[in-house]
């Protein structure tokens, strides 16, 4: 008498096998949307957050980064922020008007300008910065410090990775 045979072994029915590639793929599309999906449930806290400051998250960005860089290029503004040329001019037009930012002239180009705070973006964002940083850190908190430094380190290559690609 021979031992029935093992149904862990046989292929499933329902399940047409999937060659190496295939499966890359799904897993790769899978990896996408879960990281598209975390990515908006943090970002609805961020822009939660600073809407209490009447800012978008993105006029928020440019304070931060003027705030923690000093006055900078519109251009290297752009990059810090991850907008168009011209949505930084936009978002920056919309902050002189909230009387947040300035624009000063770059010495010897009178094509380049700088973003400046003012007195008022300083002290608003010196006002939001320490509250803010402390609520992304709770949104994070699912994830260790040593997690977080690990999914830093792969979106860091997979960003430049994609870059490359």
């Amino acid at each position: 008498m021979t031992a029935p045979p093992d149904a862990s072994a046989a292929p499933s029915v329902a399940q047409p096998k999937r060659s190496r590639n295939e499966k890359d793929t799904a897993t790769a599309l899978k990896a996408w949307v879960v990281l598209a999906r975390a990515y908006l449930a943090i970002y609805k806290h961020v822009a939660a957050d600073v809407a209490r400051y009447d800012l978008t998250a993105s006029e928020f960005g440019i304070l931060e980064a003027l705030f923690h860089k000093g006055p900078l290029l519109l251009g290297d503004l752009q990059k810090k922020i991850l907008v168009t040329s011209g949505g930084v001019t936009y978002l920056v037009n919309r902050l002189v008007a909230k009387g947040l930012v300035t624009r000063e002239s770059f010495p010897g180009d009178k094509r380049s300008r700088f973003a400046v705070l003012t007195p008022e973006g300083s002290a608003l964002i010196k006002q939001i910065f320490p509250g803010h940083a402390k609520r992304i850190a709770k949104v994070m908190g699912e994830l260790s410090p040593k997690e977080q430094k690990r999914l830093t380190a792969m979106l860091r290559r997979l960003g430049k990775g994609a870059s490359d690609a």
